[in-house]
């Protein structure tokens, strides 16, 4: 006969106290501490490598200033500019039929408005992120403006440098990056969090996620994303399900596919590309856009690096 043994309430209590002090210390032995990562060789090609002269100049030319995406920054100056001035790279237009205006964004974050894709005045800020993880942070890489069910939905990668989430030894130190939703009930904005958990991720914390866009068909958002190659070695292409509001997540990730699938996307390294100033091996995954074919297939835009530097492909 089994016996029952009757535990104190006191007694529990003390022991949940002893057990979430054990969980705090093993989270404190934790922490996380930044790696050395490997440099690479002086002069080398790639991306977000430091500018080299032009033949006949001794500097280096200096790096182009975005405009704050932030409508908390009031220090921009409006004007309207052909397109052919405009330098951005990540560019996204979003075609509104209920202003009869096209809306561009970009890596950057800033908007720009135009009535006929040849003048565009800008630019404007898009977002207001304050009291929420994303305050502070001027600038977002790929954004991009959504219209469903009569919402407008902001898609864009926010990047946290005092916040490091994840250390992959003798490789990459992993900060807090992540493709945010925001929402708001007009094409310009401004843009907010919907979630009303102010410290909310979509994907799991520690993950490096970036370049983030939104699918809608039959009723259900996908929201399809890119785990960097800096943290994983071979990129992935991944989706979950999102609410119908889009404001949270509400199914684990699914693979898609790794970079080093497509017979075109080199090595990084073989290939003689760089990284920030890094030497790091790796295939890449970049820049998820999908679209349905006239035939009814579903098709996905994405970019790697090979042959010719940084390519585009179709899958």
């Amino acid at each position: 006969m089994k016996k029952i043994i009757h535990i104190p309430l006191a007694v529990l209590c003390c022991l949940m106290v002893a057990i979430t002090s054990i969980e705090a210390q093993t989270t404190e032995k934790k922490k996380l501490v930044p790696t050395i990562t490997i440099p690479a060789p002086p002069g080398s090609k790639g991306f977000g490598m430091p500018p080299t002269p032009k033949p006949g100049e001794t500097t280096p030319p200096p790096r182009r200033n975005r405009p704050s995406a932030s409508v908390t920054d009031t220090m921009r100056v409006i004007k309207t500019v052909h397109i052919d001035s405009l330098n951005m790279s990540d560019p996204f237009i979003l075609a509104d039929d209920a202003t009869k205006t096209y809306y561009l964004t970009s890596s950057g974050g800033a908007i720009y408005k135009s009535t006929d894709l040849k003048n565009w005045t800008g630019p404007y800020g898009a977002y207001d992120t304050r009291g929420t993880w994303m305050e502070g942070i001027n600038f977002v890489a790929a954004a991009e403006i959504h219209k469903i069910n009569g919402k407008y939905f902001y898609a864009a990668t926010f990047g946290d440098r005092k916040e490091l989430v994840d250390v992959v030894p003798r490789r990459y130190n992993i900060y807090r990056h992540q493709t945010m939703i925001l929402t708001a009930d007009k094409a310009e904005g401004p843009y907010k969090l919907a979630n009303p958990d102010p410290n909310y991720d979509y994907l799991p914390h520690h993950l490096d996620i970036i370049d983030g866009t939104i699918w809608y068909e039959d009723g259900i958002p996908y929201f399809v994303f890119v785990n960097e190659w800096m943290q994983t070695i071979d990129g992935t292409m991944e989706y979950v399900k999102l609410s119908p509001d889009l404001s949270s997540t509400i199914t684990e990730r699914t693979l898609l596919f790794h970079a080093s699938e497509a017979p075109w996307a080199l090595e990084m390294v073989a290939n003689e590309e760089m990284t920030y100033g890094l030497k790091l091996n790796g295939w890449v995954t970049d820049a998820p856009q999908l679209f349905r074919t006239k035939t009814g297939r579903l098709g996905m835009l994405w970019s790697s690096w090979g042959v010719g530097r940084y390519n585009q492909g179709v899958c």
